[in-house]
């Protein structure tokens, strides 16, 4: 055939393509809302359509015999049918698994969490129904999670109205027997009054300490000191409200050791956990504070010999407001509860924002507490 012919049957073609094409285009969008199978459909037959229009616009520029040309659409007719038909099944497949994948995906939003959501016709499918248990398995612990925190609110409010309580009465009686003239020792009842104060003035700058690391508004100021310095620092601090324990540091490599830590804030952690150290060791037994290099860490560790904790605690110490069987955060000044049970919460706060870890666990007579300083904060002088 020579290369005219060819080149006008592509014209043919292609003219007769293009307007069944740009049909179809209009038919799709006119049925944009209707199901997947009949959009599919009416993809398939503007194809078949296609291809019959251009046999018979070529059978009339004399290029195709009238025999030639029934034949042609007659095979077009028949393999279109079959092409409908196969098309409609696939259509109606997918339609189904997707009515199947919907209802899925409404069972999570109704808050159930899926073991399986079925298995269906194509591995993309598949692929979406395997995401969407592994998203209701996610949204299942988010949801586990802000319950538990709801409920950690809820105890920190109830355990913090009772506290401001007990301190603010006891004020409010020592104040009207001053006001009445009945102390018989004011000086003592002015000495109370102030450690009630100081009590409570330490609660509320716990509480405003958490409201910060809850609102991502902690901002430290990084500097590189050593932690050798801050930990003895922190510890000669609070050596008045040990009570006479033995506190002591065990530091084998503390003076090479170097961190990039908000060293106020880094005391304050290290400082609530010698004194929750304090309220649960025995009169007479030490408390050890050890500064070590682990790995790729800088740790401070706060070992005490308490007894340890109840194991089904240990995953809830540093919960705001958890108490064991006593508060873990006593008064500075008589070692009596600190009352709102945030300090260990406070630690592992500060902790995350130093891009560190908390742990504990217990070990024989007692508690131990790491804090653990990634290794980029920390340089080897």
């Amino acid at each position: 055939m020579p290369w005219s012919d060819l080149v006008a049957i592509a014209g043919i073609a292609l003219a007769t393509t293009a307007i069944c094409g740009g049909l179809g285009v209009v038919a799709l969008l006119m049925l944009r809302r209707a199901s997947v199978v009949v959009q599919v459909c009416a993809l398939v037959l503007a194809a078949i359509v296609s291809v019959v229009a251009s046999m018979v616009g070529v059978a009339n520029q004399m290029y195709l015999s009238e025999h030639d040309l029934t034949v042609a659409v007659a095979v077009a007719a028949i393999s279109g049918v079959v092409s409908l038909g196969l098309v409609a099944v696939l259509g109606w497949l997918v339609a189904r698994n997707s009515r199947a994948l919907s209802h899925a995906a409404r069972r999570i939003a109704e808050g159930e969490r899926l073991d399986s959501a079925g298995r269906y016709s194509n591995s993309e499918l598949n692929a979406l129904a395997d995401e969407l248990v592994r998203t209701s398995a996610k949204l299942a612990e988010s949801r586990e999670r802000e319950e538990r925190i709801a409920a950690s609110r809820r105890e920190l409010v109830a355990w913090i109205s009772h506290d401001l309580r007990t301190p603010l009465a006891g004020i409010r009686a020592m104040a009207e027997a001053l006001e009445d003239g009945i102390a018989p020792d004011p000086a003592r009842y002015h000495r109370q009054m102030r450690m009630q104060v100081d009590q409570l003035s330490s609660m509320v700058d716990d509480l405003f300490e958490l409201s910060k690391i809850d609102s991502d508004a902690l901002h430290l100021s990084l500097k590189e000191v050593s932690l050798s310095d801050v930990v003895s620092d922190t510890v000669a601090d609070l050596r008045p409200a040990s009570r006479g324990r033995d506190i002591r540091i065990e530091a084998p490599v503390a003076e090479d050791v170097v961190v990039t830590v908000d060293p106020r804030e880094l005391s304050r952690a290290i400082g609530n956990l010698l004194m929750n150290a304090i309220q649960h060791t025995p009169d007479g037994s030490p408390i050890t504070v050890a500064v070590d290099l682990v790995d790729d860490l800088a740790m401070v560790s706060v070992i005490d010999e308490g007894g340890g904790l109840d194991e089904a605690d240990l995953e809830r110490v540093f919960e705001p407001a958890w108490r064991g069987s006593k508060a873990r955060t006593p008064s500075l000044l008589d070692g009596s509860s600190g009352g709102a049970g945030l300090g260990l919460a406070i630690v592992k706060g500060i902790m995350n924002a130093h891009r560190g870890e908390v742990a504990v666990r217990n070990v024989p007579g007692g508690c131990r507490f790491d804090l653990l300083l990634p290794r980029d904060a920390s340089l080897s002088a």
